[in-house]
């Protein structure tokens, strides 16, 4: 059983423009059943630790219309985070970054999580991303001053994508920073997107890729864990 944790924005709201965004429900939620249903463990941290804020767009009907992911958020499930600070990076074997908006503006250049992806990747784990989740990785350098995503295959949300009124209020284009230091695609064509940049590097495209990024990082796990207890009785 492997432990996965998954990293929550913990809100922005910027009043004179009467926006409000955090992480996005499906994008937990979905890879979450995933892990849990494979019998992995998942934690949650946030910048400040506490009840982060989730963007109250994912919990609408337009983009929740059987309410699936609202009765999980009511559950009182996510509402509990460890701040980033206080975690034991090396007791995961993987890390997973929840999107929503609100990962560009509190979690890309967290000098923290940046430390924790790091110890993850360094020991051989799984790092992960979905939707702007990427955010921060695309600011996190190895311990020999490489980027993690340098010259990999990585996707994450697309320009195309990003909605005409929140364009001008975000800090930067995930897609146009993703393309200057990895092999962004989009894969518009497809219904869900997930793309392994390498053995330990996995993103997710949006919302809709979630249950796909969720099941791949979950029979990874599943399949490491396999390797490593064949390795054991051998």
């Amino acid at each position: 059983m492997a432990k996965v944790l998954a990293v929550l924005s913990g809100g922005y709201a910027d009043e004179e423009n009467n926006y409000v965004t955090g992480w996005w429900a499906e994008e937990l939620f979905a890879p979450v059943l995933a892990l849990e249903k494979e019998g992995h463990t998942v934690g949650l941290a946030s910048p400040k630790g506490g009840k982060p804020v989730v963007d109250p767009m994912s919990l609408s009907k337009e983009y929740d219309p059987e309410g699936k992911y609202k009765e999980l958020y009511d559950s009182g499930i996510a509402d509990k985070t460890t701040p980033i600070v206080d975690v034991k990076a090396s007791d995961y074997d993987a890390i997973m970054i929840v999107g929503g908006h609100g990962a560009m503006f509190d979690l890309a250049h967290d000098p923290d999580l940046h430390a924790v992806i790091n110890v993850v990747y360094e020991t051989g784990g799984i790092v992960s991303a979905v939707c702007h989740g990427p955010a921060p990785l695309v600011y996190t350098k190895t311990k020999d001053g490489r980027g993690i995503l340098e010259g990999l295959k990585v996707t994450g949300y697309p320009n195309k994508f990003e909605p005409e009124e929140v364009v001008g209020l975000l800090p930067f284009s995930l897609e146009d920073e993703m393309k200057k230091i990895a092999n962004y695609e989009p894969a518009s064509d497809k219904e869900q997107y997930a793309v392994w940049g390498s053995d330990q590097i996995l993103t997710g495209r949006d919302p809709q890729s979630s249950p796909l990024f969720g099941k791949e990082l979950a029979e990874k796990l599943t399949s490491l864990e396999k390797k490593e207890e064949e390795k054991f009785f051998k």
